[in-house]
């Protein structure tokens, strides 16, 4: 794409990317190919970290338009509008192109009272609401952890991802770069978000009771098959699957949480029955709600022998 159109490009009104956080993670971490439905100019109010594993193109990210490549690291912060636009052939396709992990800075940053060591923060996430890039040494190291990352489980996975911060913290000022100008203001899609925010609002709040895509469909004043279009476009999810991951996740909190048994559970969670429960959980989690209770519970058993053992 030239940078004549990639600045034509700039100029749409960023959609909004919902990001759904994973049971028992404060981070998401993925990764996916080229071209991906996903990958388009849009916003979120997390951070973002993104890797570059193969292939060349354009980064446009508010209104900053640059080269990437293989090796490519850079932090987009909340809220700015961003989209790699890789160099592809007609049918070409790059499997597992890219490599992206988004967090919630705000918790973070709401920790400091208790972990003050956390204080470095602030200034790297101001810095990143304009977008870097890192280069040198620190981009390699921080590829590393990245790939790293998504092999790793519970405790080392967190160590993990605060060392790539870390990283991004003290690297050296030749290796950081700004992306958007620091007087750039971002063309968001204010419509599109203020539909998909009373899409959410309708969800989780009748979560546990009947949800029906007719009925948020017409408080949007919208068909249904266009609300499920545009609703699948935003989030990556249908309506009633994201009702789902959301149903399943609250049960994964619960049986973490609680002794409630699996059956008070499912139905706490809006399930009428057993048999769907447990369908719809391994669908998700790849394991039945007992299973996922047993195996939970004794991640966070061995966790605290750990920790009391010298």
């Amino acid at each position: 794409m030239s940078d004549h159109r990639a600045s034509l490009f700039e100029q749409r009104p960023a959609e909004l990317e919902v990001i759904l956080p994973e049971p028992h993670q404060c981070f998401r971490w993925y990764e996916h190919d080229y071209p991906y439905a996903l990958a388009r100019w849009n916003h979120h109010p997390e951070f973002e970290i993104h890797l570059i594993r193969q292939g060349t193109g354009k980064l446009v990210a508010g209104d900053y338009i640059g080269a990437f490549a293989a090796g490519h690291v850079a932090l987009i912060g909340p809220d700015l509008p961003h989209d790699w636009i890789g160099d592809v052939a007609p049918g070409e396709h790059l499997a597992g192109r890219d490599v992206v992990l988004q967090f919630d800075g705000a918790a973070l940053l709401a920790l400091r009272e208790t972990l003050p060591e956390l204080g470095g923060l602030q200034d790297l996430f101001e810095r990143a609401r304009r977008g870097l890039t890192f280069t040198g040494s620190t981009a390699v190291e921080a590829a590393q952890l990245l790939e790293a990352i998504g092999l790793a489980q519970g405790l080392e996975r967190l160590i993990l991802f605060l060392q790539v911060i870390n990283l991004m913290i003290k690297a050296p000022v030749q290796e950081v770069h700004f992306l958007a100008s620091a007087c750039y203001s971002p063309t968001l899609n204010a419509h599109s978000s203020e539909r998909i925010n009373k899409a959410f609002d309708y969800l989780l709040a009748e979560l546990t009771g009947d949800i029906r895509v007719s009925v948020i469909a017409r408080q949007l004043k919208m068909s249904e098959p266009g609300f499920s279009r545009f609703f699948k476009r935003i989030t990556g999810h249908g309506f009633i699957d994201l009702m789902r991951k959301l149903r399943v996740q609250r049960a994964c909190r619960l049986l973490m949480q609680t002794e409630l048994s699996v059956a008070t559970i499912c139905f706490e969670v809006g399930y009428e029955n057993i048999s769907n429960f447990n369908r719809h959980f391994r669908v998700e989690m790849g394991q039945t709600p007992s299973e996922y209770r047993r195996a939970t519970g004794m991640t966070l058993f061995n966790c605290t022998v750990q920790n009391v053992n010298p």
